[in-house]
């Protein structure tokens, strides 16, 4: 079996690149819009470009991490959190500014032959002060919110509560227009006839008969 031999000049050398995905970690210091000192840890997902990878090592070197990722990330970074206050990036534009960050850096790295697949904001740290204020202006909303939800809700009882006493009244005043003297008399006397009737019943006395002298009815 014949065997394949390769000449390798002794002024070439070899040169290993990680192609696969790889993670780094970045811790930054950087001002928001106010001027404050916001500490971000980061994680980074990017790998080389394999079609490019002859440029990235002949313009960039196997140190692309140093040299190019974490500048890249650092740029966006400061560039991005600059625009928003220290309350934005603590609660309700960390989605939007994690987004922002990934954009710019991905605007870099593709001019220098790198893909970036994801950047996460694992952290985000406040100065102690500016961190409680938050925390207290967010919870001092969040009960603001809860009494205008019991406000709406005992007023939807209330309005509640209202249609159905209008509705009884309603019903009532139906009910009052149909019973004339005349249907009360006739009830009357059919429920009298009932209790006479009845084997307890022994005896019954009712208003007054014709000569204004009271009506028995049953006993033997």
């Amino acid at each position: 079996m014949a065997r394949a031999f390769i000449l390798i000049a002794p002024w070439n050398k070899m040169f290993k690149y990680e192609v696969r995905q790889q993670e780094v970690f970045e811790k930054l210091a950087v001002l928001s819009s106010n001027g404050l000192e916001i500490k971000l840890e980061a994680s980074i997902w990017c790998q080389p470009r394999y079609e490019a990878l002859g440029l990235l090592h002949q313009k960039r070197g196997q140190e692309y991490i140093e040299r190019v990722i974490r500048p890249s990330v650092r740029s966006a970074t400061r560039s991005v959190v600059g625009r928003y206050t220290p309350e934005q990036i603590y609660s309700s534009k960390r989605d939007a500014i994690q987004k922002e960050i990934f954009d710019e850096t991905k605007k870099i790295l593709d001019r220098q032959y790198l893909q970036l697949n994801d950047i996460l904001i694992r952290d985000v740290t406040l100065p102690p002060t500016i961190k409680g204020a938050i925390e207290r202006k967010l919870k001092q909303e969040q009960e603001a919110l809860e009494y205008e939800f019991r406000l709406a809700k005992a007023k939807q009882e209330a309005i509640r509560q209202r249609i159905d006493a209008e509705g009884k009244a309603k019903a009532n005043i139906i009910l009052s227009a149909s019973l004339t003297d005349k249907i009360l008399k006739e009830k009357g006397i059919e429920a009298t006839k009932d209790l006479a009737s009845s084997p307890n019943a022994k005896v019954i006395v009712v208003g007054s008969g014709k000569d204004g002298l009271p009506l028995i009815l049953g006993g033997n």
